[in-house]
């Protein structure tokens, strides 16, 4: 058995720059593989919603990853969108469908014998017969979530009966798509105990639960510069989870802890902030927007609030903000795929009453707020460590060989 390996990664975004969870979540699997001494290539698909100058990627990063990128238009477009009503056809996976995409993949598995290829996401896999056709390579399924269960759980949470029938559409169609396709690889790597479940279910191929994993040595708490008992909340505000879990969160919860607590702060960061967002601004929310160091705005508040309704597999900002130090306030959902201890190491809350008390327990307890950050920085350590992981995943892919 070969003892260093040549992987493919197969992206459905960048995974430079790493400034939110999927990037994150592939460039820390990359650059482990890498510092294990594999050799890594990555092709991924530079999106409209998640653009950036290619230029700017720094020379070492594409000289270790060999990075290339193809544009990708993935905006909504309403006649497909419309038309797609009437047909069985997943749209979410339709739209990853390019051409030059493939054609780019195919020119690279001719250039190199690849022992793996790795494909982020269930998104990519239209490109799974390419990769038959043109390699040996074992082809795994890095899966970030149970794709259909995030739109199946806002579907239900919709209240707009014209946008719920169209959300179930999509998830009926996405659901249907994952089952058939799961089949296809060789191996998946799940994300969550949970989703390996799943996956076990819908394939006799090997499923190996392999989390999120950090490098807590980048993650330093400090108490210095902290603004005391502040709330935030950081996440990308184009992903439908984050936009109806504040809207919940805003209209359900923030209104009665303000008036229990006149001078509480809450900052919320990320990338695409709505409009509506802007109009909720006040002397108790502050909109910070995408900012440029996501751990610093983080090192620099007290608590984490996760108020998500819907979503699947594990949520990185929650793992980001434990491993340095912080209390969380999540629903279940959002702490899924966590092996957390409620009132130990998170607080979990699902729903507004127990919301609001769990935040002014929090802030009226500036001990128990601490005693919570720091042993959830202990249960990333333990069961996050990037290294133990990444370990894994490598005798993961020498197990299929």
């Amino acid at each position: 058995m070969k003892d260093k390996l040549s992987i493919l990664f197969i992206c459905n975004k960048s995974p430079w720059p790493p400034k939110e969870g999927g990037p994150i979540a592939m460039n820390n699997i990359i650059e482990g593989v890498i510092n294990k001494g594999h050799r890594a290539k990555v092709l991924a698909i530079n999106t409209n919603k998640y653009n950036f100058d290619p230029s700017t990627i720094p020379t070492d990063y594409k000289d270790k990853t060999k990075i290339e990128l193809v544009y990708l238009d993935l905006g909504i477009k309403p006649i497909d969108a419309f038309f797609n009503l009437f047909s069985s056809k997943s749209y979410h996976v339709e739209r990853f469908i390019s051409k030059s995409f493939e054609n780019k993949l195919v020119e690279i598995l001719h250039q190199e014998n690849y022992d793996i290829v790795q494909i982020e996401t269930l998104f990519m896999s239209p490109y799974i017969e390419i990769i038959r056709n043109n390699s040996n390579a074992k082809i795994i399924l890095r899966a970030h979530n149970i794709e259909h269960l995030i739109w199946k759980r806002v579907s239900k949470s919709t209240n707009n009966p014209i946008k719920k029938i169209y959300l179930k559409h999509l998830a009926i169609t996405l659901e249907n798509y994952e089952r058939k396709i799961i089949g296809k690889y060789d191996g998946i790597a799940a994300i969550s105990e949970k989703d390996k479940l799943f996956f076990e279910e819908q394939t006799n191929a090997p499923v190996s639960t392999i989390s999120f994993g950090v490098d807590t040595a980048k993650y330093v708490p400090s108490n210095e510069n902290i603004e005391e008992q502040s709330l935030f909340h950081i996440g990308s505000m184009n992903w439908i989870p984050n936009d109806e879990g504040m809207k919940w969160f805003l209209d359900n919860v923030w209104g009665d802890v303000c008036n229990i607590i006149p001078d509480i702060k809450l900052y919320l960061a990320g990338r695409e902030m709505p409009k509506w967002l802007y109009k909720k601004e006040s002397k108790n929310l502050r909109i910070e927007g995408e900012v440029p160091d996501a751990l610093e705005f983080i090192k620099s508040k007290s608590i984490s609030i996760v108020p998500l309704l819907s979503g699947s597999g594990i949520r990185i900002k929650i793992i980001e903000s434990m491993a340095m130090g912080k209390a969380v306030i999540s629903t279940s959902i959002g702490a899924e795929g966590i092996n957390y201890i409620d009132g130990e190491n998170i607080l979990i809350a699902d729903n507004s009453s127990e919301t609001v008390n769990a935040i002014i327990k929090l802030y009226n307890d500036k001990e128990l707020t601490s005693r919570i950050g720091n042993n959830a920085r202990e249960l990333i350590a333990t069961n996050h460590n990037n290294e133990i992981i990444i370990n894994k995943l490598i005798d993961f892919y020498k197990s299929l060989m």
